[in-house]
């Protein structure tokens, strides 16, 4: 059924190339576009609503990556124009089709279809979108604004809670979903091409793991991309702060909400929290060792506190020291049962006072510069609100692309344009890192959860 799927893939984007060359009605633009309605068709014989998801260098068929369309550029081309989710209903009709190709292919060149190539009554039931699914019947014209980033975190947010939940009833990490959530998070990240820090917003104490989670791999990806790390090492870094924490799957329900202090007896069970972590992650999938390590090691101070205790000691990772600073950040700025969250500024001066004996020193440094030079990147918002678009050079120059294509609408002139994206590389893991012998035991008293 995949076979089927990435023919039709192939074929889609075949009609789209062709449909830019030929005017409405050329012979070959009618074949292409019937050609991959064929496919469409066939498709639906064993799949009657096929669902596709462009995140990244994945494309994915429902729940399962098309590994024969590894790094397919149409996927990144389709993702950057906002087409990122794509659902056909079983009753989709060759009309519909063709005005849907028509839509795709406006948003990818940033100019609508001339209004005698399709009937501005003509509705369609394909639902697309940036984040979620949504109608294909709004007008172009309408969409072009949000060509620069209109993005909320819901779908990444919902994908982390059912991997969640996935770990603790299987013991498997879903590892295709955590790396697209990652590269999800940078495309939401460089959404207009100067990043942006989205972190989300606790609603309710009950996700705080899960919204813990996706902070702690922003951050990570954005202090790795400010101390000038490469592409594949921020990714990295990203997937390990985003599965820092798993090992809490394992934690009973009433300890990891409890709203009061924890007992001793509680605290033991809390501190086990990394090395389960650690075998969640290296079990799954041992080319994971850098996550797995930084899971293991990320409440380790650099003076040789905290928790969990070594028979012999030695330096964290660099990614673990890394993940170690964004998470006590981002955990001090929540509001949580037993403390009220501190502002940013105080967070910040915690920080540095344990500059050195808790956290590395360089990288402390990095991060209070980082986070006082881009202050104004920084986007608190809950999962459902859509990230703001930052104004910046870069945003200038998006805007003016986007006027220069709005008029080139009103004048009826048929212009292309293109709209570069970055793109992170995907995760190249470490060389191997030996976890045999994790000790389970946590002497240290009471630090920080």
């Amino acid at each position: 059924m995949s076979a089927d799927a990435a023919k039709f893939l192939n074929a889609f984007a075949q009609s789209l190339a062709t449909m830019a060359l030929y005017t409405d009605k050329h012979p070959a633009r009618e074949r292409a576009i019937d050609h991959s309605f064929e496919q469409l068709k066939r498709l639906q014989e064993t799949n009657p609503t096929p669902q596709f998801s462009f995140l990244g260098l994945d494309v994915i068929y429902g729940q399962v990556a098309l590994r024969e369309l590894k790094d397919w550029d149409w996927g990144l081309r389709l993702a950057n124009a906002g087409v990122q989710r794509l659902e056909f209903p079983p009753t989709v009709t060759r009309d519909e089709y063709e005005g849907f190709l028509d839509d795709v292919l406006g948003r990818i060149s940033l100019v609508a279809a001339e209004s005698s190539t399709r009937s501005p009554e003509r509705r369609s039931t394909i639902k697309f979108g940036a984040i979620g699914v949504r109608g294909s019947d709004q007008k172009l014209e309408d969409l072009l604004p949000t060509a620069t980033i209109a993005y909320s975190l819901s779908e990444e947010a919902d994908t982390i809670r059912w991997l969640h939940d996935e770990v603790e009833m299987t013991g498997e990490l879903p590892l295709l979903e955590a790396e697209s959530v990652v590269r999800s998070l940078s495309v939401a990240m460089h959404g207009d091409r100067d990043i942006v820090i989205p972190l989300l917003q606790l609603k309710e104490f009950d996700q705080y793991t899960t919204t813990h989670s996706l902070n702690v791999s922003v951050l990570a990806m954005a202090l790795a991309e400010f101390i000038g790390l490469g592409g594949k090492d921020v990714r990295a870094f990203g997937v390990a702060g985003l599965l820092h924490d798993l090992g809490k799957v394992r934690i009973p329900k009433e300890v990891l909400t409890k709203p009061g202090k924890l007992t001793d007896d509680e605290w033991k069970i809390m501190r086990r929290h990394p090395v389960d972590g650690a075998r969640i992650i290296y079990e799954s999938d041992r080319q994971l060792d850098l996550a797995s390590a930084v899971a293991y090691e990320h409440h380790i101070m650099i003076d040789g506190g905290g928790y969990p205790s070594r028979h012999f000691r030695r330096q964290p990772h660099k990614a673990s020291k890394l993940v170690h600073i964004c998470d006590v950040y981002d955990a001090l700025r929540t509001h949580r049962p037993y403390r009220p969250a501190m502002e940013p500024e105080a967070v910040l001066a915690q920080l540095e006072r344990g500059s050195g004996p808790d956290f590395d020193a360089e990288l402390t440094t990095a991060f209070l510069q980082m986070m006082r030079q881009w202050e104004r990147r920084l986007a608190v918002v809950d999962d459902k609100t859509p990230l703001p678009s930052m104004a910046g050079p870069a945003q200038n120059a998006v805007d003016q692309a986007v006027a220069a294509a709005k008029k080139a609408i009103a004048d009826g002139v048929a212009a292309r344009a293109s709209m570069p994206v970055q793109v992170v590389a995907a995760v190249e893991a470490p060389a191997p890192l030996a976890t045999k012998g994790l000790e389970d035991s946590a002497a240290d008293p009471k630090p920080a959860q």
